[in-house]
């Protein structure tokens, strides 16, 4: 297994030396976990400081829950997991409300959902209904049962896996679902070197029982609030609003990104910035996270010949900066 060793990330002045070498302990224990995806690593971080919440999609076996599980350690948060199946229930998630017959009054037992890190697996194997019922809780923060509104712990990151939608078994996230996510991203396969350490090193299992907390969740907080102070420039915001505009008007594009998609990114280029050790957002922070937040939001035409990813790489070769 390749040497996880921290290396400190450059000098911030939003961030002071101890949270700053606490992030970069972070992000190199994950990647000592999940090698050969320090792209993926730094996504799933811009997804966590930005706020939002991230879906991974992907075949089974290139390591979707094996990211979660380590975020889940690292990050020193109250952790549940939840198998979706085509049996799953709302109320499976969210909770119930219980008679007791002694104060003679209804009770509520929250879910799983009530946790600081919801890892929600395979989560296009539930029905439509049972996605539905993370509506609520990845938009506000917390859920409504029998009229009264019950506030999730804070922070509250919803680390989902799902399997490409071709397979059996599955049900596509909708529309309204998926832009709760504001990053989506693909593992693929590691390449040869990366593959070669993981075959011959300990089992995952084992090495996720070595991790440990590296950061706590008021130091989660506080990396949050530092990446809102990030600066975007007029013409930087004007550089964004361009990119959505662009994608209203592309003739295979049926419905472009909203202004939802546009605070996302945003949002994640300010975290970019921030991991870079910048504390201002340049059109590359933009760029690359672009793609990760505009491509599962885009409605395609039925003449669209060309694919997402395509199309979003077009988006942004045709924008200028």
């Amino acid at each position: 297994m390749p040497d996880s060793t921290s290396q400190p990330l450059p000098h911030h002045t939003l961030l002071d030396a101890d949270l700053r070498d606490a992030l970069a302990r972070s992000i190199a224990q994950v990647n000592g976990i999940l090698l050969g995806k320090k792209q993926q690593v730094r996504l799933a971080f811009v997804c966590l400081l930005a706020g939002g919440h991230l879906l991974i999609e992907d075949l089974p076996g290139v390591g979707k829950t094996t990211l979660a599980h380590a975020l889940a350690i690292t990050l020193g948060l109250d952790f549940h997991r939840v198998q979706f199946t085509s049996d799953l229930l709302p109320s499976d998630i969210i909770g119930v409300s219980v008679y007791e017959r002694d104060p003679g009054t209804f009770k509520f037992h929250g879910g799983p959902v009530f946790t600081q890190l919801l890892l929600a697996d395979e989560i296009n194997r539930a029905t439509p209904k049972t996605q539905s019922a993370l509506l609520e809780a990845m938009a506000e923060g917390q859920v409504t049962v029998d009229g009264h509104t019950h506030t999730l712990p804070h922070p509250f990151f919803v680390v989902a896996t799902q399997n490409p939608v071709d397979f059996a078994g599955t049900y596509p996230l909708p529309d309204s679902q998926l832009d709760r996510f504001m990053l989506r991203m693909s593992l693929g396969y590691p390449d040869a070197e990366s593959e070669r350490a993981m075959l011959s090193s300990p089992d995952r299992k084992q090495l996720l029982e070595g991790l440990s907390a590296c950061l706590t969740a008021a130091q989660i907080l506080a990396l949050r609030s530092a990446t809102t102070k990030v600066l975007a420039s007029s013409a930087l915001v004007a550089y964004v609003q361009n990119l959505l505009d662009a994608s209203r008007r592309h003739a295979e594009i049926r419905v472009g990104l909203s202004p939802r998609a546009g605070l996302a990114v945003l949002a994640a280029a300010r975290a970019h910035a921030l991991l870079a050790g910048r504390g201002f957002v340049i059109p590359e922070d933009v760029q690359a996270v672009f793609p990760y937040i505009a491509g599962h939001r885009l409605s395609l035409g039925s003449s669209a010949k060309a694919s997402r990813a395509t199309l979003v790489a077009s988006l942004i070769e045709s924008t200028p900066v």
